[in-house]
């Protein structure tokens, strides 16, 4: 008899057909669909990073799966969880080392490249003696009023080292996260022809009138040999990576996804008058044959 297919890999494809903006609330449902694969799901579903506040330091550091033990969270800077456990998986002090001095440059990188938003990085080793870590990035766009526009762009950035003598073999998987949320809010004029909640609506002043959600996630990879000269090394090494990594996704979402969506668009409803364009398409073929003869 045939076995069945796999219930994470179903899982896992399910939630590529489910809309992107409701990934958390699918995640949960699955978890209580399937409690015995809850581990599985959140290792290999990418969520929109949580934004925490270390109470030992009182800075915001990000939750993910890589720093959850249970239903504990630890902090990059104070190297505790949240809430407090025994036993809870840490780096060795070495790695820690490494990991403090690898918060603090990405915490400029950061500054330097959103202007705000959390950052954290997370350290751990591996059975071949090796090590991996993540570098989570988030900035978050509240609005201030009804029709201005939000969002939300998180980094999900997983490496793994080999030292090979003098040098390091990298592999970087990157994810981005992009959400953005446009409303566009009109002054009702004519009130004569609203439904009543349209009327509600109006009296207190606007009357909406539409809302566009863009959102969805990208996933890139790569990996690349540099030299190691010191422990810091691995810093600078994967911080080029990453900086590149984060340039190009971020050009293959402006240039492609976005003009696409843009290009989509005009075709199915123009901004200018298409008689006047028709008109104009005319006579310049009129003028071209002119010149030719």
């Amino acid at each position: 008899m045939a076995e069945g297919p796999d219930p994470v890999d179903s899982m896992l494809d399910l939630m590529r057909r489910l809309p992107p903006t409701n990934v958390e609330e699918n995640v949960n449902a699955l978890i209580q669909i399937c409690p015995d694969y809850a581990d599985d799901l959140l290792g290999s579903v990418d969520q929109p990073l949580k934004v925490r506040t270390d109470r030992a330091t009182g800075k915001d550091y990000l939750a993910c799966d890589y720093n959850r033990d249970g239903d504990s969270y630890r902090s990059p800077w104070s190297n505790e969880y949240d809430p407090p456990i025994e036993d809870g998986t840490a780096p060795t002090p070495k790695l820690r080392k490494l990991e403090i001095a690898a918060n603090e440059a990405f915490d400029t990188y950061r500054e330097l490249y959103y202007e705000g938003g959390v950052s954290s990085v997370y350290l751990w080793d591996l059975d071949d003696g090796g090590f991996a870590g993540v570098v989570l990035l988030k900035k978050a766009m509240t609005p201030t009023s009804p029709d201005e526009p939000s969002g939300s762009w998180d980094s999900i950035h997983v490496f793994e080292t080999a030292e090979r003598g003098r040098q390091a073999h990298y592999k970087l998987t990157s994810t981005v996260m992009l959400e953005l949320v446009t409303k566009q809010n009109n002054k009702a004029d004519d009130t004569s022809v609203l439904s009543e909640p349209e009327k509600k609506a109006s009296e207190q002043g606007w009357n909406s009138s539409g809302e566009i959600t863009l959102s969805g996630s990208m996933t890139r990879q790569t990996e690349q040999d540099w030299p190691v000269h010191e422990p810091t090394s691995h810093i600078t090494n994967t911080g080029k990576m990453i900086e590149e990594m984060e340039m190009k996704m971020r050009n293959l979402l402006q240039e492609v996804y976005f003009g696409k969506t843009r290009d989509i668009v005009y075709d199915l409803r123009s901004v200018d008058d298409l008689e006047k364009a028709r008109r104009q398409r005319e006579l310049q073929k009129e003028l071209v044959g002119f010149i030719k003869r």
